[in-house]
């Protein structure tokens, strides 16, 4: 668990650099972790009667306080199988949350692309 909390952090920390590449370990760490939060907040959120129907206080800051980084490590792994950033405007269709999630999923290129060289740690042809 402590390498998802890693993978976590280190998103965080670029929770604005929209160039380079994330692997597949980055990206689900972060995702899980995120997931881990919302549903802790929506607990919180719970116990306390405030989610009257829709999202309460908690879960809204919680999810509006990782907007950014989840975006920013999405563009990342796109990158990383070598895509633009744009195709996360695939998520506006119910279709396109599919495609996405595979995408996600696929292997990153492991030569350097037009986004740069593979993640640390990521296995190199070279």
């Amino acid at each position: 668990m402590t390498e998802f909390w890693n993978y976590y952090l280190g998103a965080l920390r670029k929770y604005a650099v929209f160039t380079g590449r994330a692997s597949r370990a980055e990206f689900w760490g972060f995702v899980l972790i995120y997931v881990l939060i919302c549903i802790a907040a929506l607990l919180v959120d719970r116990l306390f009667g405030m989610s009257g129907g829709g999202s309460g206080l908690f879960l809204s800051i919680a999810e509006i306080g990782q907007l950014l980084p989840l975006t920013a490590v999405s563009v990342r792994r796109l990158h990383d199988t070598d895509r633009t950033g744009w195709w996360q405007l695939l998520m506006l269709s119910g279709i396109g949350l599919v495609l996405l999630i595979f995408f996600y999923s696929e292997r990153g290129a492991l030569a350097p692309n037009r986004f740069g060289l593979p993640p640390a740690g990521a296995p190199s042809i070279l």
